[in-house]
């Protein structure tokens, strides 16, 4: 029998640290962190990590795992993601992965992954290309490349086409998962509410001191180029006021939060729960209990 994985994804500012937590506490689980940039050390506050109080609530893992000095991919991901999933469910728990990092959640669940120090840039643009071809020519260059596939879908030829190009002998692995995705979103203006203020509470829990350490003293590392970070660097250079800063901090929060829906969307088959409906929650725990009746 597979193993049983909730995964609670969406986009940024959403709610799904605090329903991981609920459905933890509820269902006897602990969580895995599918977010790319939670796992480095020191970078608390713009990475929105779980406080201090959340995960003594619940065991948390793949938090505080690198130093800013270090990179970090889906491939470590996976390998990592799976090693905890494993624990967990030797402990008699259920694993619960919350995060919002596309790439890395469906290269765990579908056994997908590219390997090594990919650059996630190339791989999207590259895969951009991809998706504006005509079902001809994408299958095609599967023809060229003599890649064959059980199945002939866009999706699969796509992934193997990035597998072809990226990976230098990676496959695609089946893996012993079976997991229940539960999507969370918003109406558009709220969600873009959300992440204004939850911008303004990172300012004032003091986003402006770490942002200003990691400037100071890894201003070149993979930790640097996240979103709340990076927008803030011109302003320590004394190149934008802050008021300029905060405001394309927001502006970058809330096109990655339409990106994470992009991809959610084309890329997963997610069920979406709209987090302002008054009985989302019930829906969700009957769902999640539907898919745990036989386990």
């Amino acid at each position: 029998m597979k193993e049983k994985i909730l995964v609670v994804l969406g986009p940024t500012a959403v709610g799904k640290t605090t329903l991981g937590i609920e459905l933890a506490q509820k269902y006897g689980g602990e969580i895995i962190s599918g977010d790319s940039q939670q796992v480095y050390r020191k970078l608390d506050i713009g990475t929105a990590k779980a406080s201090a109080a959340e995960q003594a609530a619940v065991p948390h893992h793949l938090l505080d795992v690198r130093d800013v000095s270090e990179g970090y991919s889906a491939f470590d991901f996976v390998q990592e993601a799976a090693s905890a999933v494993e624990a967990i469910r030797r402990r008699g728990h259920l694993p619960i992965i919350v995060g919002g990092t596309g790439l890395y959640l469906q290269s765990l669940l579908e056994g997908y992954h590219l390997g090594g120090e990919v650059n996630q840039e190339e791989v999207l643009n590259y895969r951009k290309e991809l998706e504006e071809l005509s079902d001809q020519n994408l299958f095609s260059l599967l023809e060229a490349h003599s890649i064959e596939l059980p199945e002939l879908n866009r999706r699969r030829a796509t992934r193997a086409l990035e597998l072809h190009r990226f990976s230098q002998g990676a496959r695609n692995h089946e893996k012993p998962y079976d997991f229940l995705l539960i999507g969370l979103n918003d109406d558009r203006q709220r969600l873009y509410e959300r992440i204004n203020q939850r911008v303004d509470q990172m300012l004032a829990q003091g986003l402006l001191d770490e942002a200003r350490w990691l400037y100071e003293n890894y201003p070149q590392s993979q930790a640097s180029r996240g979103i709340g970070y990076k927008e803030l660097f011109p302003y320590f250079a004394g190149e934008l006021s802050l008021e300029a800063a905060v405001e394309q901090i927001k502006q970058n929060t809330r096109r990655f939060a339409k990106r994470q829906l992009t991809w959610f969307k084309n890329r997963m088959a997610v069920d979406f729960y709209m987090v302002s409906a008054a009985d989302y929650k019930t829906r969700i725990d009957q769902a999640v209990l539907d898919f745990l009746k036989d386990d």
